[in-house]
């Protein structure tokens, strides 16, 4: 059994508080590789730094998340409060860093979402109203439903909703921070991105709306379009790739291969990168989410790359020598 905090050395305390320094540089997705590999010295110059590594991931694991970009272990989750477990690990971290990093970024997110999906996690859900939720991997989604409105605040990821009928009439929408979609009885995705989000229409129709101005937009069925704080981009036919997550898959057409990983990678823990000589190769194909290694090696069959494993967490695609 673990010791309780009282119980730990100075030692063991400053290793912990530098275990959640890390875990919030890896986690927050900008991490580059230089990070990763002096992460990689300080995890393995003292087994202090390892146990404290271990503890940080065993409460993160209780809420049956893998955030991170360097998971060292899979821990079975327990069933404790998802708030509780934040408030756990943040104790944990004493100095404060990952309450002030981590939890601003996506996998802190994640944790204190009403709906949240781990690595690779695709996570169907039914709402209180009967409407179906589905979540793409590594999202996040806060459920405020009122007695006037049905509103999903998207925190992170991307997701499908298919909405239900309400007899009370309250208007389901959709939330980023660069505005609103309206659903007008529909099935539609919803996809959010640093300088604006995505929505696609499968059925039906919604109106979109930016978060400043007045301007509305409808999009119909087989329809999609980016928008920002400010501007609603124009309407474009829907394409194979746009849902393709739904059904466990990543589409590619003439895709170049560093986007095509970059994309991969939120699917896999760990760090998968690209050799820029190789980032333009055209690439398209489909390729399984559900086995990302099966992926790979599709990619390492049909094009001239070569994929090196330097650990199960640490994979860069090369060109075929």
């Amino acid at each position: 059994m673990s010791r309780s905090a009282l119980e730990l050395s100075d030692a063991e305390r400053e290793a912990i508080r530098a275990a959640a320094q890390w875990y919030a540089r890896l986690a927050s997705g900008a991490a580059s590789e230089a990070t990763q590999q002096a992460w990689q010295r300080w995890h393995a110059a003292d087994p202090l730094h390892q146990a404290a590594w271990h503890r940080i991931e065993a409460v993160r694991d209780q809420v049956g998340q893998v955030p991170g970009r360097l998971a060292s272990s899979s821990l079975q989750g327990a069933t404790q409060s998802r708030r509780l477990v934040l408030r756990g690990l943040v104790a944990l971290a004493s100095a404060g860093a990952l309450g002030d990093v981590g939890w601003r970024s996506e996998p802190g997110q994640r944790l204190a979402a009403d709906f949240s999906s781990g690595v690779g996690e695709r996570r169907r859900f039914t709402l209180d109203d009967g409407s179906q939720l589905m979540l793409d991997t590594r999202s996040a989604v806060d459920l405020r439903f009122d007695a006037t409105q049905r509103l999903l605040v998207l925190r992170s990821g991307a997701l499908l909703v298919e909405t239900a009928p309400d007899p009370l009439q309250r208007p389901f929408m959709v939330e980023t921070p660069h505005g609103r979609v309206r659903a007008l009885g529909t099935r539609f995705t919803v996809t959010l991105g640093e300088a604006g989000s995505q929505v696609a229409v499968l059925e039906k129709a919604v109106e979109v709306s930016p978060r400043e101005g007045t301007v509305r937009v409808r999009l119909e069925a087989g329809q999609q379009l980016g928008f920002s704080r400010d501007a609603v981009g124009n309407p474009q036919p829907v394409d194979a790739a746009t849902a393709a997550w739904t059904q466990g898959s990543l589409i590619a057409i003439d895709r170049p291969l560093g986007e095509l990983l970059a994309e991969l990678s939120r699917y896999r823990s760990g760090w998968l990168r690209c050799d820029p000589r190789i980032a333009g190769v055209r690439v398209s194909g489909a390729f399984p989410l559900g086995d990302t290694d099966l992926a790979l090696a599709a990619l390492e069959s049909g094009f001239p790359v070569t994929v090196v494993r330097r650990t199960r967490y640490w994979v860069t695609l090369v060109p075929r020598g």
